[in-house]
C-alpha cells in the first residue's frame, strides 16, 4: 500500500473538507497563494468536499464527480466520502482509487441532519459496528490507498474511551478528531485537551495511526502551539481559510486591501471557469463576506457584491472601488 502519510514532515497541516467551500476552484487558489509544495508553503494535504457514496454509485454520479475534481498541483489529495451502505462505500472507494486520489477519508462527524438521516456522518458514532464495517469496505475497495476517518469526541457527551478505540482497532492510517461533541456543533470552544486523550489511546492501541486535531485553529502559529500541547501529529484548519487563501504560507507578508480584492476576483473567475453552470454562483457570496472586511468602505462594497450575478460584474465593482481609493 502506498501510504503518503508516513512520508510527511511532522507536524503537518491540512486543509479541512468543507461543503460548498473547499471546491476545486478555491483549492486551486489556495494552492497558488499558500505556495503549496514550496518551502514554508502548504497545505501539506488537501481534502475534497465530502461526497455521497450513494450518489457516486447512482446514475447521477457524473454531476457529483465534479466534487471530486482536482488538479495535480494539489497532491497529496484525499477524497472524503460519507455513506452507510457497505457495498456502496466499497464501490465509491474503488472509484476514488481509479480517479487517482492519494487517500480516502470517511466522514463520521458531520452533524447535518440530512446526513444523519442517512445513518452517516455523526450518526456513525451511534453504531460502532457499522462504522468498523464501513472502514473495512473502503479498504477492500481501495486496497492500495491509506484509509482515514474524521470524527468528533462523541455524540451527546465525551465518548472518547468507548468510540475512539473502535476506530483505532481497524488500524486506520489517520484519525482526525474535531474536539467537540456532535451536540455541541460549533457553539462551544473546541477542547483540545481531548485531543491529547486520543493521542494517549492511539499510543496504546494503534501506534502507527497518525492523529490530527481539528477545531478553532486560527493560523499556523496556533496550530504549532496545539501540537506542542497535545502531541498530535498534525492539525486541520477549516474556517480560518475563509477570505484567506494564503493561510498556509508560513512566510506570508501582510497583504494590502488591493491585493486581497484582486485575489477575490481571481477566485471568482476560477469558480466560474470550473463550476459555472454546475454550481450556483451564490456559493461565492459567503467568500465575499470574508474577503471584504476590516477596511474603510467594506460594508458598502459587500452590499454591492451581494447583488452581482457573475464574475464580470464582480470585477467591474472591484475596479470601480479601487479606482476611487
Amino acid at each position: 500500500m502506498k501510504n503518503f502519510w508516513q512520508q510527511l514532515p511532522k507536524p503537518f497541516f491540512c486543509l479541512a473538507p468543507m461543503a460548498d467551500v473547499t471546491d476545486v476552484a478555491f483549492r486551486k487558489i489556495i494552492a497558488k497563494y499558500s505556495r503549496h509544495g514550496e518551502i514554508g508553503g502548504g497545505p501539506d494535504v488537501f481534502w475534497t468536499e465530502f461526497v455521497s457514496s450513494d450518489g457516486l454509485m447512482s446514475p447521477g454520479r457524473e454531476v457529483l464527480k465534479h466534487d471530486l475534481e482536482y488538479s495535480e498541483g494539489e497532491r497529496p489529495i484525499v477524497a472524503q466520502l460519507f455513506g452507510s451502505h457497505i457495498e456502496k462505500m466499497e464501490g465509491a472507494a474503488r472509484l476514488c482509487a481509479e480517479l487517482g486520489f492519494d487517500g480516502i477519508d470517511i466522514n463520521m462527524g458531520c452533524p447535518d441532519k440530512s446526513i444523519e438521516k442517512q445513518n452517516s456522518g455523526a450518526a456513525m458514532m451511534k453504531n460502532p459496528e457499522l462504522a468498523r464495517a464501513i472502514i473495512r469496505a473502503c479498504k477492500r475497495g481501495a486496497p492500495n490507498l491509506p484509509i482515514s476517518v474524521k470524527t468528533r469526541i462523541g455524540y451527546n457527551k465525551n465518548e472518547i474511551k468507548t468510540w475512539i478505540p473502535e476506530l483505532l482497532a481497524e488500524d486506520i492510517a489517520v484519525l482526525t478528531v474535531h474536539a467537540r461533541t456532535r451536540k455541541e456543533m460549533s457553539k462551544v470552544p473546541a477542547r483540545w485537551e481531548h485531543v491529547r486523550e486520543v493521542v494517549e489511546l492511539r499510543n496504546q492501541i494503534s501506534p502507527n495511526t497518525l492523529i490530527v486535531g481539528n477545531g478553532d485553529v486560527i493560523d499556523i502559529a496556533d496550530a504549532k502551539k496545539k501540537v506542542e500541547e497535545t502531541g498530535c501529529d498534525g492539525v486541520m484548519l477549516g474556517r480560518a481559510i475563509f477570505g484567506n487563501p494564503w493561510l498556509f504560507d508560513q512566510h506570508k507578508k501582510e497583504l494590502s486591501v488591493e491585493e486581497k480584492l484582486r485575489v477575490m476576483v481571481e477566485h471568482t473567475k476560477t469558480f466560474e471557469e470550473k463550476l459555472g453552470g454546475i454550481k450556483s454562483f451564490s456559493i461565492m457570496k459567503k467568500h465575499y463576506k470574508a474577503y471584504v472586511q476590516g477596511f474603510d468602505g467594506a460594508k458598502e462594497l459587500r452590499e454591492k457584491l451581494m447583488l452581482c450575478e457573475n464574475a464580470t460584474q464582480i470585477e467591474e465593482v472591484i475596479h470601480e472601488f479601487l479606482a476611487k481609493k
